[in-house]
């Protein structure tokens, strides 16, 4: 486990982040959700303490301690006060060493997710997403939320976890520190009990080496279209690409051309789509960070009447960015966005930690974002073009609306997207 201090003048705060490698990406098949029943179970007991003294621990410090899973690693957070540092932190050692996972609380953790997922299916754009990503990613490592499905989450039961809960002692982590921390703060994390495990154990390169390589075999998309009937007068498209890592070098054209495309009211979408047009109640740009595979969405909600409309002007803006050059002007505004979203990602002592412990985790430096600003300067709207050309070209669309609207969308598709 790697700690990284970053001391900063936070009025006696600290937040704690340990990103864990592989999240969901690596749950079996058959045990979509396993990870997420795992990390949210962690916190319901470990090392000394049942559920209740954990919560009681926490609470009468006025802290917050929270375990999430995402597809590529899991975030264990916490953040208090630096006087109750060396009070809290061995429940971060524990839940990796020594979690209780007791039938009970895997029970009602499952019940929760349940609850949560059934609660996520009644959002159209949700729908909309998960189908986009099943056509793309079919049952490859993000093919599926990370928190998994109901029939998969029913079937998993204390035996399976108990394995996984095993390994994550050999996975590679990444603990960053940030904010007002004790001086000796690494020390005592080296030689705490609570810890032991995790610093006597070394990381298995060659198991993780042979996983990352799983994840780079491309899925085979049979179809370019997602399209899914609903009782609803609202029409939900999706157009997106599965694009690159995040430590490709052409990652951060990727990056540019979303702020151009989605980043505040001086972006492509929004100046077409709202203001020109005025089809869409919303519609933005989904680039998140990956390690593998980034998905690169354009997102619009409509009405039936503008449906047709709103998936042309879509296209529009997908081919502008393939066919022309982003104007000197435009590239300067688009610069200073992503300079603007770098700095609104770092605004808080947690943001910081966590956006740390993400890069590292993925394998980059903690110096990342300050080489990618530099390199930022350099960067021309030629390149930026042929990046779209070679990462964004054929995309694929999801639609969730009522049957009219599909059987429309779908004859429109089917003679555009040969174009595209």
């Amino acid at each position: 486990m790697k700690i990284i201090l970053d001391k900063l003048n936070s009025k006696n705060i600290m937040s704690a982040k340990l990103w864990i490698e592989n999240g969901s990406r690596n749950d079996p098949k058959d045990k979509k959700g396993i990870h997420q029943i795992l990390s949210s179970t962690m916190l319901r007991g470990c090392g000394p303490y049942n559920n209740s003294q954990i919560a009681e621990i926490v609470e009468n410090s006025g802290a917050n301690l929270n375990s999430e899973t995402y597809e590529d690693g899991l975030l264990i957070s916490l953040k208090c006060i630096e006087s109750d540092a060396y009070k809290l932190l061995p429940l971060i050692g524990w839940m990796i060493t020594k979690p209780l996972l007791q039938i009970d609380q895997i029970e009602l953790e499952k019940d929760l997710t349940i609850k949560a997922i059934r609660r996520q299916q009644e959002s159209t754009y949700q729908l909309a997403f998960d189908g986009w990503r099943k056509m793309v990613y079919g049952d490859g490592p993000y093919g599926h939320d990370p928190m998994g499905s109901i029939d998969n989450i029913n079937k998993i039961n204390k035996e399976h976890i108990l394995p996984i809960a095993s390994s994550l002692i050999h996975r590679k982590k990444n603990l960053v520190i940030s904010g007002k921390f004790p001086i000796n703060i690494d020390n005592y994390i080296e030689n705490a009990i609570a810890f032991k495990e995790i610093n006597e154990n070394s990381n298995n390169q060659k198991k993780r080496y042979e996983k990352k390589n799983k994840i780079e075999i491309p899925y085979k998309q049979r179809s370019s279209i997602y399209t899914r009937s609903l009782n609803t007068k609202q029409v939900i498209l999706l157009l997106g690409k599965a694009t690159i890592r995040y430590d490709n070098e052409s990652d951060i054209m990727l990056r540019l051309l979303s702020c151009y495309l989605g980043y505040g009211m001086s972006s492509l979408l929004f100046k077409v789509l709202r203001e020109k047009y005025g089809v869409v109640y919303e519609t933005g740009i989904y680039h998140p960070i990956r390690e593998n595979q980034t998905p690169f969405i354009m997102h619009a909600s409509t009405t039936e009447d503008k449906a047709i409309l709103t998936l042309q002007l879509l296209n529009e803006c997908w081919e502008k960015i393939i066919n022309t050059e982003i104007s000197p002007e435009e590239l300067d505004l688009v610069k200073i966005k992503y300079q603007g979203q770098i700095a609104h990602s770092l605004q808080s002592v947690s943001q910081r930690a966590e956006h740390q412990a993400h890069l590292l985790g993925i394998g980059l430096t903690k110096d990342h974002d300050k080489e990618s600003l530099l390199r930022l300067k350099t960067i021309t709207s030629k390149e930026i073009k042929v990046a779209a050309n070679k990462y964004l070209k054929k995309p694929m669309l999801s639609v969730c609306s009522n049957k009219e609207v599909i059987q429309k969308i779908n004859k429109y598709w089917k003679i555009q997207s040969s174009h595209i």
